[in-house]
C-alpha cells in the first residue's frame, strides 16, 4: 500500500484529501506545513510528498528543495491554489525545483488518484 505524505496548512482541504486517499486504499501522513513535514518525513519514509506551495514556517518550494536533498527519488507532487501577488504562478516554479507533477487547485480526488497513480508508475519504472 502506497505512502502518501499530504503537507497543507489549510486543515479541511489536508482533512479532505487524507479522507479521500484513506478510502482509496492509501496509507496517509499528514503535516500542517513544510517543516513538520520534514519532521514526518525523516520518521516514516512515504512514497510520495503531495505538498502545497503557501504556507507559513516552510513554504513548499523550500521544502521540495529540503525533500530533494534528504532524498532525491522521492516522488513530488506540488499543488498551489493561490498566486501571492496575483502575477506570480509558482506551479511552474515547484517544477523547476524538482516536482514530479503539478497541481492546481482545485482539483477533484479523481484528477488526484489518476495522478498519484501516474508519479507511482514513472517510480516503478524510473
Amino acid at each position: 500500500m502506497p505512502r502518501i505524505l499530504v503537507i497543507d496548512d489549510n486543515d479541511a482541504f489536508r482533512t479532505t484529501i487524507c479522507l479521500w486517499l484513506k478510502r482509496h486504499g492509501y496509507e496517509v501522513l499528514e503535516a500542517s506545513n513544510g517543516k513538520v513535514g520534514m519532521q514526518v518525513l525523516t520518521s516514516s519514509q512515504p512514497d510520495i510528498v503531495l505538498t502545497d506551495i503557501l504556507m507559513p514556517e516552510q513554504d513548499g518550494l523550500e521544502t521540495i528543495q529540503a525533500v530533494r536533498k534528504q532524498q532525491p527519488n522521492l516522488r513530488i507532487i506540488a499543488m498551489s491554489g493561490g498566486m501571492l501577488d496575483g502575477r506570480v504562478d509558482f506551479l511552474p516554479i515547484a517544477a523547476k525545483f524538482g516536482a514530479d507533477h503539478v497541481m492546481p487547485k482545485p482539483f477533484s480526488g479523481s484528477e488526484l488518484l489518476l495522478v498519484l497513480e501516474k508519479v507511482l508508475a514513472s517510480n516503478k519504472n524510473g
